[in-house]
């Protein structure tokens, strides 16, 4: 396995041309009598060393999609006999176990050891070495630093070896459809009625928790030197990394079983959302600890400006990957609607597909971070280019990165189980592993409820205990963690934390995952909930709203939670924004100034107006006079001009204030409830049967 050190550029003369290599196995095959047949045979071994490794290669890559294709069959098998105390991420972990302690111990060794060669020119190793071997030159890449002792008993089995992937591929290849897919089939309504909460969590409590399990395991490090169980250097920098990486929540086992039972949809969409920003806030928290650099002789001391400086680095790699995320889905929600790709849907569903996944690459490669930008294109498509799409196109993305999505997760969790036992530099140490439980316990629990009590002293509907108390329990440590994790083994704290990661994975998967069903019932959290509507206020068979009524308070709940965020720029949206990039909002010429018409008419699309007077159709259905709505309930009779019976229940269609379009949009957008009928600002709520 290749460690993901720092490139370092190869000097032209470099002093490792070794001419002498008596000591490496390429030399021992090329030694003695020189000439066509020793060349023709050292071809001939070189062909069937390329053939017996495209083999290894075929056996590794045939090895996983067996593991996923077991996976697949045994979830079947568990959502037919209803199995709950595991999720498919566990099932996935346990295969990868079982055939990683095949690999491990099952398979010979396929290669001999090699012998060490001294060079002590150098100061510091290269990535890259060239070594002249009989007038050949020979490559060489760096595999990482090897302790003394150790020296002798390097692991050669290159099964191993093959199934061992490169970091890079995590990042590059299996995180983004997962991240793309967060974002894109987000949730507006719940996400945006809770949002401040969301933020609150996504960052000031990820920030909170990585600082108080960092610093609570520096003291854990100080006790292990104490007691002699600290054998390299551990600094206070590794520490916060630890934090960081640990910080990132990724609870799929929670929110799969939540989705399953229909669970309470705040609480849900508490959880996911703090999930899904939590991964992209602990990525750039850890990439700015990396970039903490303090001047002078003590390189990990605290230093202010360091200090402040990794704060705007924090500051500029997130809202420079937010600029170029959103800047990406919105290029790709121009090109949707200016091109007639639509008449072509498998071109459209591929270029969104290339679009989307170019982000993270994109981002990548400009010094940002992609998980940060292909979280907010995959909020930008879903808000802009997926209403401009076909609708054969609108199907297939939605199914494709639905499945990519299924098998990356899949994928990792099982190449964790696998890691377990093919990766060679394990370090465990029950001291730390102790201390990391601990230390994200009381990190979550910080995090959880002293934000949770600030936050209610906002909000009208206030996060309950129950809730509090299960966002604490759901806490998972994922693929996030594991990918941060083991982007960086070369050192022997980073080792440490990589091995530490994966156990705390698997404990909450496993012991976390499962509880979750008996958590649910025994904290009384209601489920079986629509998650597309609001469960109804009261238990009246029969309701007329008015503006003050139950229905429209929790409408009103909706808006006025989110207002002061979401609504801040949500009419330059519905206005603007809408209409410039997508086929629906209202024309610009209704809302520009009269002097942009020449604009307005080349930004607006033919089926705006053709919407507009589909919209209004439509309306015009529900469209009752004033001596049309006559309401019998009991011996309350309730007329639309304002009469009652007895019991007096007054509905008046002209004392109601009239709501602008951005208003009514954003009901539509956030996802009013259905079962209604709208005459004039009067909502009539019919009785709904009861299954149960």
């Amino acid at each position: 396995m290749a460690l993901p050190l720092r490139r370092r550029r190869l000097p032209p003369l470099l002093p490792l041309l070794l001419l002498a290599a008596g000591g490496l196995r390429a030399a021992e095959r090329s030694g003695g009598g020189g000439g066509g047949s020793s060349s023709a045979m050292e071809e001939l071994a070189t062909e069937k060393e390329a053939e017996e490794s495209h083999r290894q290669d075929s056996v590794s890559l045939l090895t996983f999609i067996l593991l996923l294709t077991l996976t697949i069959l045994t979830i079947w098998l568990f959502k037919h006999r209803r199995v709950r105390f595991l999720h498919e991420t566990g099932l996935a972990m346990i295969y990868g176990l079982i055939v990683g302690v095949i690999l491990r111990y099952g398979t010979p060794s396929t290669s001999g050891h090699d012998k060490p060669f001294s060079c002590s020119q150098e100061d510091r190793p290269f990535t890259t070495l060239l070594v002249n071997v009989s007038g050949k030159f020979f490559e060489y890449t760096l595999k990482g630093e090897i302790s003394p002792g150790k020296i002798h008993n390097v692991e050669q089995n290159d099964m191993l070896r093959k199934v061992t992937f490169d970091p890079e591929v995590f990042f590059n290849i299996l995180l983004p459809p997962i991240i793309f897919h967060a974002g894109y089939s987000l949730k507006k309504r719940h996400f945006f009625r809770n949002l401040g909460s969301i933020l609150a969590y996504a960052f000031l409590g990820t920030a909170v928790s990585c600082f108080i399990i960092g610093n609570l395991m520096y003291g854990v490090v100080k006790l292990m030197k104490l007691v002699g169980q600290l054998s390299d250097k551990f600094y206070y920098t590794d520490c916060l990394l630890f934090g960081a990486i640990i910080s990132a929540t990724d609870p799929v086992t929670v929110l799969a079983i939540f989705n399953e039972l229909h669970a309470d949809v705040d609480l849900y969409a508490l959880l996911f959302g703090e999930s899904v920003l939590n991964d992209a806030v602990a990525i750039v928290l850890s990439s700015s600890i990396v970039a903490y650099q303090p001047t002078g002789e003590n390189t990990h001391a605290f230093d202010a400006a360091a200090f402040f400086k990794s704060v705007g680095v924090f500051l500029g790699i997130f809202s420079g990957s937010f600029m170029m995320g959103a800047v990406t889905g919105v290029v790709t929600a121009l090109i949707s609607k200016f091109t007639k790709l639509h008449c072509f849907p498998l071109l459209e569903t591929a270029l969104f597909f290339l679009m989307s996944w170019s982000t993270f690459l994109l981002a990548e490669a400009c010094g940002f971070t992609g998980v940060v930008a292909v979280l907010f294109c995959g909020i930008t498509q879903a808000h802009y280019t997926y209403n401009n799409l076909s609708v054969e196109s609108r199907s297939r993305t939605k199914q494709l990165f639905e499945v990519l999505h299924f098998l990356a997760e899949n994928f990792i969790f099982s190449y964790m189980g696998l890691a377990l036992f093919t990766f060679q530099k394990h370090i465990f140490s029950p001291v730390f592993i102790i201390g990391a439980f601990i230390a994200i316990f009381l990190g979550r629990a910080a995090h959880i409820y002293p934000l949770s009590f600030l936050l209610n002293l906002g909000r009208r509907h206030k996060i309950s205990w129950n809730f509090q108390h299960m966002m604490m329990f759901s806490g998972l440590r994922g693929a996030m963690a594991f990918a941060l994790a083991i982007r960086d083994t070369a050192t022997y704290s980073h080792q440490m934390m990589f091995s530490t990661t994966l156990l705390i994975v698997f404990f909450t998967v496993w012991i976390v995952g499962g509880g979750t069903t008996p958590m649910l019932s025994w904290l009384n959290i209601r489920v079986g909930v629509d998650p597309d509507q609001d469960p109804p206020p009261t238990n009246d068979s029969f309701q007329v709203l008015q503006g003050d009524g139950p229905d429209s308070e929790r409408r009103n709940r909706t808006k006025q939670e989110s207002a002061w965020l979401f609504r801040l720029w949500y009419s330059f949206d519905h206005n603007y924004l809408k209409p410039i990039l997508t086929h629906s909002g209202p024309p610009l010429t209704t809302t520009l100034p009269s002097w942009c018409g020449l604009i307005a008419r080349c930004l607006t699309s033919p089926q705006v107006y053709d919407n507009q007077e589909q919209l209004r159709e439509e309306d015009s259905d529900f469209i009752l006079n004033d001596g049309d709505l006559t309401v019998t309930y009991g011996d309350t009779t309730i007329t639309a001009n304002g009469s009652s019976g007895p019991h007096t229940a007054t509905t008046s269609l002209d004392g109601r204030r009239t709501k602008s379009s951005s208003e009514e949009a954003l009901e539509r957008d956030l996802g009013a409830a259905d079962h209604e009928v709208t005459s004039r600002g009067t909502r009539l709520v019919f009785p709904l049967e009861d299954n149960a």
